[in-house]
């Protein structure tokens, strides 16, 4: 199954909890008048839209409607469609490379996001495409932590530098770097703590780390990918608001995709911090992390309202 496929298979939920109700409502309604606008702001919200970002989106759409002079509510579907288009941006957004190896790409995000998984299939897909990898194991707060990167460095065939549990993380950063360079890497992938119930240590500790990449490799890091579980909804607006403040996150992957009615935080995230998307999470396999391509995400998320079969 192509990518389209797959994200329209996995947003089941969200299309549930979104767009099937805003299609009730279009067919419902006779009248675009304040009531309309009001229950397709409700419908946004709670499909985890945002309140900042719904309220927007409506009122951006009543403009529409106006200068378009449009009467009849089910072309509102259209506009809706138009409108997420615009917030997620027409482009795919791509992870950062270093013109001269190594490339430094810190991985950050709370605990349970899914960071090591993505982490693990990120060296994977570098593998397959005939990079050399290196994970950094900077999570040495937990000790389990390391010992399933180092699961996933043997599945992927990456290298791993590991230090003991309690060790300084800028330090294991350190040595990868310097492993990168002798053993002529392409892409050091950092793993990081994310025990956010101490969130000022670790967003000290999050700087200390980027202070060090950035003295051993000028430029670097290249990407600082913020891993996000898309079923938490607004509370991953909240993270990627307080790592972004931390460690200038650069794009975000969002794990979970497949298992949620909350996909709608992607639009919270585009429109209220600006930091795009770059890859999805759309099941438990080595090759299921995808990159993010918005127009099918807008295409896969209202495919009903566009009156496919099969819906």
């Amino acid at each position: 199954m192509n990518f389209f496929g797959r994200l329209k298979e996995g947003l089941n939920k969200t299309r549930e909890n979104l767009t099937r109700r805003v299609g009730a409502l279009l067919a419902g309604s006779s009248l675009l008048d304040d009531d309309f606008f009001d229950e397709l702001e409700e419908i946004l919200v709670t499909a985890d839209v945002g309140a900042r970002t719904s309220m927007e989106l409506v009122e951006r759409i009543r403009q529409e409607v106006k200068e378009r002079r449009i009467t009849e509510p089910p072309a509102v579907g259209e506009l809706l469609r138009e409108e997420v288009t615009r917030i997620l941006g027409e482009e795919v957004a791509r992870l950062s490379w270093s013109p001269t190896p190594p490339t430094v790409i810190l991985v950050v995000g709370v605990n349970g996001a899914g960071k090591t998984t993505t982490i693990g299939k990120l060296a994977y897909r570098f593998q397959q495409e005939g990079k050399k990898v290196i994970l950094a194991a900077a999570d040495t707060f937990r000790a389990a932590a390391g010992e399933q990167l180092a699961v996933w460095a043997e599945r992927a065939g990456a290298g791993l530098i590991r230090h003991q549990a309690g060790a300084d993380p800028a330090a294991v950063v350190y040595d990868a770097i310097q492993s990168a360079r002798n053993r002529h890497a392409d892409v050091v992938l950092v793993d990081t703590a994310g025990r956010l119930q101490t969130k000022t240590n670790l967003m000290e500790e999050l700087k200390k780390i980027r202070r060090v990449v950035e003295r051993e490799l000028p430029g670097a890091p290249h990407e600082v990918l913020l891993v996000l579980d898309a079923t938490t909804g607004q509370n991953a607006l909240s993270q990627a608001k307080l790592f972004h403040e931390a460690t200038g996150v650069t794009g975000i992957a969002l794990t979970k995709l497949d298992g949620t009615a909350k996909g709608g935080v992607v639009l919270a995230i585009a429109a209220e911090i600006g930091i795009p998307v770059k890859l999805v999470g759309l099941g438990e396999g080595l090759d299921d992390l995808k990159e993010f391509q918005p127009r099918d995400f807008a295409a896969a998320l209202f495919s009903s309202l566009a009156g496919e079969k099969g819906e």
